[in-house]
């Protein structure tokens, strides 16, 4: 399949358009240079699992504004392609399951640590192997935080101040969190006793995956203005924590798969992806789904509160660092539903916001960003490989305009993980990164191959992309020294 046969045209150099057709409520947009375009269209033409197929299927969705919406890190995932959003109107949308996924509020916490960088080269194997060993990661993987199922339900009304309340981390911490880790209308009862039982012993753990706690340092600023008030500068070391709601929030999306697919029928959605299924927002099946994931999205603050309390833990036990030595610099998910106010036609309107492997980046004024760095926006926390740089971001006016508040979540998958495993062995991966200075410590070899840097687009060109269409900008990029996998 080519441009001209799926009818796709260039917009300018960084955004293409597939006009509505057939049942395209909306055009479907994509952030992408020529370079990536003709890798999505190859995929279009030689694969089963087409990411350009499955944006024009959100595009179909009842209720969508604007249009859908693909950003530069695009590649296919369960029904809804990772990087994309979706905004629906609140009396006449839907809401999806692949809208979300199974990994309810998967997210980055960047944390800065007041020490010089040559202080964590000098003990950076000691200190990986306190990471190793104090946040337990991998599949399944236990923490010592064992709760009950009256302190699930807690967890999940509280999200990170459940966390906070038992000793990890500090109340500085929440000010710098998106919704200061907690959002409104969570309804454990509307979650699983099955999905609860899972997490019993999971907070605080890191998972498996493409989850990681990265020890890095600020290597280029971009931004100098956005950078000072973020509190970074060339050289800043920061430890970033990307995981999310674990086993519960993977549960919720089982269970709803099957009352959505339902729902879909009752109310005459059509499926064009199994995961693809959904319910009108207002309807008995979509508030019941909302409430489980605002849930999920609070399991998965509470567990990087309890995470970010674990690397408190290890820094200090290595440098006797003080509590005024780490600082959160921000929280933010990316595989989230919100409800939000965006204009549509020059109105602010209400809408019900997806963002499927997107990230919010609100740009400057808004009220949901925290005071200190409203004057440019919150950070977005893009996150890149083991072996290349994750980056800082701000949004601009452009970007709430054009995308609803959002960016790239990252660089964005080129290989799926069983072609990633057969390319590569985890060892050779974690020997090569070794000669670059980066140490690599990972539960899984297996996991190690899956998540080889040759598995990843490249960040810097998603990242350009990005700041080429005005939608984002760089503030900092970061370079790794220490990763810890599942």
């Amino acid at each position: 399949m080519n441009g001209s046969e799926i009818g796709i045209h260039k917009i300018n150099d960084y955004l293409w358009e597939i006009p509505a057709r057939g049942d395209m409520i909306v055009p479907a947009r994509i952030y992408a240079d020529r370079e990536s375009i003709d890798f999505l269209l190859e995929e279009s033409r030689t694969k089963q699992w087409d990411a350009l197929l499955q944006i024009q299927n959100v595009a179909k969705l009842k209720g969508i504004q604007k249009a859908a919406l693909a950003m530069a890190d695009i590649h296919p995932g369960y029904g809804f392609p990772i990087g994309g959003v979706g905004a629906f109107d609140l009396e006449e949308g839907v809401v999806t399951l692949a809208g979300v996924g199974f990994d309810i509020n998967c997210g980055v916490r960047s944390i800065f640590v007041s020490l010089p960088r040559e202080d964590i080269e000098d003990k950076k194997e000691e200190l990986a192997g306190e990471l190793f060993k104090l946040i337990p990661a991998g599949l399944g993987a236990t923490g010592s935080l064992k709760l009950t199922l009256k302190e699930i339900d807690s967890v999940l009304k509280e999200g990170a101040l459940f966390s906070l309340n038992r000793g990890y981390g500090t109340t500085e911490d929440l000010e710098f969190i998106e919704e200061r880790g907690r959002v409104e209308g969570a309804d454990p009862a509307k979650v699983s006793i099955q999905a609860k039982k899972r997490q019993l012993k999971q907070i605080g753990t890191l998972g498996s995956g493409n989850h990681y706690i990265e020890v890095q340092y600020v290597d280029k600023v971009y931004f100098k203005e956005a950078a000072a008030i973020f509190g970074l500068s060339e050289g800043s070391v920061v430890v970033s924590i990307h995981t999310g709601s674990r086993a519960l929030g993977h549960q919720i999306g089982t269970d709803y798969q099957k009352v959505l697919s339902k729902a879909s029928q009752r109310y005459g959605i059509p499926v064009y992806e199994r995961e693809l299924v959904g319910a009108p927002i207002g309807s008995r099946e979509g508030r019941d789904y909302i409430s489980a994931v605002r849930a999920g999205i609070n399991c998965g603050f509470a567990n990087r509160q309890a995470i970010s309390g674990l690397v408190r833990k290890a820094f200090n036990r290595i440098f006797s660092t003080r509590e005024s030595d780490i600082r959160t610099v921000y929280e933010v998910g990316h595989n989230n539903l919100k409800v939000e106010k965006h204009l549509i036609n020059d109105v602010e309107k209400e809408l019900l916001v997806h963002r499927k492997g997107a990230t919010r980046a609100f740009g400057p004024g808004r009220s949901e960003v925290p005071c200190k760095y409203r004057e440019v926006g919150h950070p977005v926390l893009v996150g890149g490989t083991m072996g290349t740089a994750s980056y800082i971001l701000v949004g601009t006016e452009k970007g709430m305009k054009d995308t609803f508040g959002s960016a790239v979540h990252g660089a964005g998958r080129v290989k799926s993980r069983k072609k990633a495993r057969k390319s590569v062995r985890g060892e050779k991966v974690i020997e090569e990164l070794a000669e670059k200075g980066i140490i690599v410590m990972s539960h899984s070899k297996r996991g190690a191959a899956e998540e080889s840097p040759s598995a990843y687009k490249d960040v810097d060109q998603v990242v350009n992309i990005m700041e080429g269409a005005g939608i984002s900008r760089r503030v900092v990029s970061l370079r790794p020294v220490i990763c810890v996998k599942g």
